[in-house]
């Protein structure tokens, strides 16, 4: 069984980066590791449609570029989604919409092994993960305790509670979720008030004084240094589709602007015979 990237980066205190993919076309993954630069990939599966066979197809193109893998999976049927991902080859799993310390529970259960000093619900399969074995061998039950486990803090009833949240064995990074707490408070939108702000950084800071890493997600550089200058080192850069849609919408504006104002033919004239 391979070793866990984002572990051991974890474990050495080294930091990490990531990028959000929703499509799961593995040569896009292969795109990613091309580039050199990420140490994991993370299917938006909360958001974007997959399958079984392709999720263990996203897999092995990380794989050959020694890339670590996340997943994000909806709430539920959180248990189910995570073990197939964790089977199909992913390293680690994002939890949306926690919303209290046992959900949070359940969550490290569905994950961690199914052994009495562990007391998950992780069991024996045969999975792609464990080939050519029928799994539950030492190897596999260390592999399980080494996926690494976050969580979003994105609902107000999660920020109320977050110390709670926060000592919940197992639970190895956070993420902060502007946009659904917004929609928690009845303000949907609003992430960028001084309001929001200021709570995301407590909750930020207040998971560094806990030691549990924050992950956070920018879409540009210069959105990270107040992260960086705040501690934290984990980040995870753009998303494919936003990467399309803005360098789309550049180019070709800037392409629109440079064309001669009447063209040879209107395209949208009627063609007569």
């Amino acid at each position: 069984m391979r070793g866990n990237r984002l572990r051991r980066l974890l474990e050495a205190d080294k930091p990490s980066l990531g990028t959000h993919l929703h499509s799961t076309w593995p040569s896009v993954v292969e795109v990613v590791g091309h580039a050199g630069v990420f140490d994991y990939v993370e299917f938006e599966g909360e958001y974007a449609p997959f399958d079984l066979y392709t999720l263990e197809n996203f897999c092995r193109a990380a794989e050959l570029f020694g890339l670590g893998s996340m997943i994000k999976v909806d709430f539920e049927p959180k248990r189910f989604l995570a073990q197939r991902a964790i089977g199909a080859g992913f390293e680690s799993v994002l939890f949306a919409d926690c919303r209290s310390a046992a959900d949070v529970e359940a969550c490290v259960r569905a994950v961690r092994p199914d052994t009495p000093e562990d007391g998950g619900d992780h069991g024996v399969g045969m999975r792609r993960s464990t080939y050519m074995t029928y799994g539950g061998t030492p190897e596999y039950v260390q592999a399980l305790r080494d996926v690494v486990i976050a969580v979003m803090i994105e609902k107000k009833q999660a920020v109320d509670q977050l110390q709670a949240l926060l000592s919940v064995p197992g639970v190895d990074m956070i993420q902060w979720g502007p946009a659904d707490y917004c929609m928690s408070l009845g303000r949907p939108g609003a992430w960028d008030s001084k309001e929001v702000r200021a709570v995301e950084d407590e909750v930020l800071r207040t998971c560094l004084a806990r030691g549990i890493p924050p992950r956070v997600e920018v879409e540009r550089v210069d959105e990270a240094s107040r992260y960086i200058d705040m501690g934290i080192r984990h980040f995870c850069l753009g998303t494919d589709l936003l990467i399309l849609y803005n360098g789309l919408q550049e180019e070709g504006q800037a392409l629109r602007q440079g064309l001669p104002l009447q063209s040879m033919s209107d395209p949208t004239e009627e063609v007569s015979h």
